[in-house]
């Protein structure tokens, strides 16, 4: 699922995208969270139980109150609204689970379909910066939101 169209809009997930690359993210995402740095979610269709893409909240490593969202869809699922259900949920879980105060995201200038996702579950803008891509081993301008920690669960 991880195409050139996915990729780009990604900084950690390049192509081509090896079995082995796919062992070694997962096995990584999966100490994280045993740690309790992470909550690593494969996103299934409810329908059919099909695979359709990855969610991550990372905390961050500076500080522990903070997290970021990362995401992405293969590509015949894009469009379909998945994300717009998925990331609020994924951020009560973050506020929940991970015991976070705020968290962020970027976001390039070009993905507006991200950028919708993000204003829909409530996420502000907060500035711009470069962020660097490991993906394609460069910086790249980014668009950054966040949401705090909702008062019910403070």
């Amino acid at each position: 699922m991880m195409t050139p169209e996915v990729s780009r809009w990604v900084a950690y997930w390049p192509v081509p995208f090896t079995y082995a690359m796919a062992v070694v993210c997962i096995d990584a995402a999966c100490e994280r969270a045993r740690r309790g740095d992470a909550l690593p979610f494969a996103v299934t269709e409810k329908a059919s139980g099909e695979l359709t893409g990855w969610v991550m909240l990372l905390r961050d490593e500076d500080n522990r109150r903070r997290g970021s969202l990362g995401y992405w869809l293969g590509e015949k699922h894009h469009g379909k609204g998945y994300m717009r259900e998925l990331a609020p949920a994924a951020l009560a879980a973050g506020f929940d689970l991970l015991d976070l105060d705020v968290i962020e995201a970027a976001v390039q200038p070009g993905n507006a379909a991200s950028i919708a996702v993000l204003r829909a579950c409530g996420m502000k803008p907060t500035g711009e910066g470069m962020v660097y891509a490991p993906a394609r081993e460069r910086y790249e301008l980014c668009h950054f939101f966040e949401i705090q920690r909702p008062h019910s669960l403070a």
